[in-house]
């Protein structure tokens, strides 16, 4: 599972877990019954963000809660000249905590401790790879928050669950795009759908 990253990306990703550990019992960062399972459900999880669009260097991660998939993102590219990850989080506390994980992870990231609509409208930090999400809308919500990001070109990476087919059938009622699925390696019923060439189906 691990054969491909670094003993230093192993490391930086033991510290981040060890924070996620630490500061839960205030935060909230993960729900408490997959603690015990942290590194497959939360970790593995969100290394497939990068996995699925290798090539992105500078990525924009959506309502970033405990930093699952935009820390990880953040890990894997560490050592990655010009890479950076951008993370979106209303939740005061959770920004602190994900600046503290960019920190301590030795990461390159800036956090914006907003609502994703008003960051994303005033956008002026130049042109992203990609956009990712985890278990945070539907996919119809997740392309009209994308969409500032999107219409300039970025990919966008989000991880489903076993409703991913109901829920690209019905955001394509409202929107075309291009699909890339892979099957998830932590869940067999999950997906990591690549979407490319988003736009609304009004424009």
């Amino acid at each position: 599972m691990f054969g491909d990253v670094s003993r230093e990306t192993l490391d930086r990703l033991q510290v981040f877990v060890d924070l996620v550990l630490k500061w839960q019992p205030a935060q909230n960062l993960i729900a408490p019954s997959t603690i015990p399972d942290i590194w497959m459900r939360h970790v593995v999880d969100s290394l497939q963000t990068h996995w699925t669009y290798p090539e992105a260097r500078t990525w924009v991660d959506i309502g970033s809660g405990g930093g699952f998939p935009g820390i990880v993102t953040a890990i894997l590219l560490a050592d990655t000249p010009s890479a950076h990850v951008h993370l979106i989080e209303s939740n005061q506390r959770k920004a602190a905590f994900l600046r503290t994980a960019l920190r301590e992870t030795g990461s390159h990231g800036t956090v914006y401790p907003g609502r994703i609509e008003s960051v994303a409208k005033e956008w002026s930090h130049g042109p992203v790879d990609a956009v990712s999400a985890r278990a945070l809308a539907s996919l119809e919500q997740l392309f009209g928050l994308a969409r500032p990001f999107t219409a300039g070109g970025a990919k966008a990476v989000f991880h489903k669950g076993q409703d991913s087919q109901r829920e690209v059938d019905e955001a394509a009622d409202s929107w075309n795009f291009d699909l890339i699925e892979k099957k998830s390696v932590v869940d067999p019923t999950s997906r990591m759908l690549l979407f490319s060439d988003i736009s609304a189906r009004s424009d």
